[in-house]
């Protein structure tokens, strides 16, 4: 986990430079973000997104951090620019934008928009007969949104096998909308679920690797919102907040 201090490391140092970001968010959705671009994407060329046959959705676009770390480690941002993150005219803003950062299949960050996208992905994926597979990661406070459960109804009507939502219940919901069993929804709607340790590796790994002959499969990966920062997690106060010098400085030392 070493690895991943490093990455966790990047999230606050860049958020503490902009004085803006998700910081917890972004912290809850790295592990998730690291094991689908090493195992999942051909990250060695993500410039060429037309000959992508797995596509990626982060349709919690405001934790954009996680994401331009992961794709500075995969040598898609250089460092200059990862630490210009929401400085005037720089590519990476708080929302990714797909028409300036290789590897962004989406531009999001309206809540609930990247779920129906991925959905017309993986309808027309099978309309081509194309091989690949469509990740969509959205967040368990996301789910709030009506457009959610209109796609998931539709993507099991539509027996998308090659589609996967992976819910970040990092319970943000409970702070608006009790959602419940996750997971016992997603099966309502005709999904197959399961529940893992969202900072996990291996099961994030086998879980992606889920198939069900049409049928589409939701991940329920639990969690902890700022996880390796004890201050920060699930600390409401530090939803949008950079860390000042001083803050800064502590959670290194006691980053995990």
């Amino acid at each position: 986990m070493s690895y991943l201090r490093k990455l966790r490391t990047q999230i606050i140092e860049v958020a503490g430079v902009a004085k803006e970001g998700h910081v917890p968010s972004a912290l809850s959705i790295l592990d998730i973000l690291f094991v689908t671009y090493k195992e999942f994407l051909p990250h060695s060329d993500l410039s060429s997104i037309d000959n992508i046959g797995n596509r990626f959705i982060l349709s919690k676009g405001h934790a954009s951090i996680a994401l331009y770390v992961v794709l500075h480690d995969f040598n898609q941002i250089t460092t200059e620019e990862l630490f210009s993150f929401a400085k005037y005219e720089s590519k990476l803003g708080g929302h990714p934008d797909r028409n300036k950062i290789a590897g962004v299949e989406l531009s999001t960050g309206s809540l609930g928009h990247g779920l129906p996208q991925g959905i017309g992905m993986a309808k027309a994926m099978k309309i081509k007969k194309a091989v690949g597979h469509i990740y969509v990661l959205i967040g368990d406070g996301e789910a709030n949104e009506g457009t959610i459960w209109e796609s998931a109804l539709l993507a099991s009507n539509h027996k998308l096998g090659n589609l996967t939502c992976i819910v970040d219940n990092n319970l943000s919901s409970e702070r608006a909308l009790d959602m419940g069993n996750m997971a016992n929804k997603f099966e309502a709607f005709g999904w197959e679920t399961l529940e893992i340790n969202g900072h996990d590796h291996g099961e994030i790994t086998r879980a992606l690797k889920l198939r069900k002959n049409n049928k589409p499969i939701a991940v329920i990966a639990n969690t902890v919102k700022g996880f390796g920062i004890p201050t920060m997690e699930s600390n409401p106060e530090w939803h949008h907040r950079s860390p000042n010098p001083e803050e800064l400085a502590m959670f290194l030392g006691e980053m995990r």
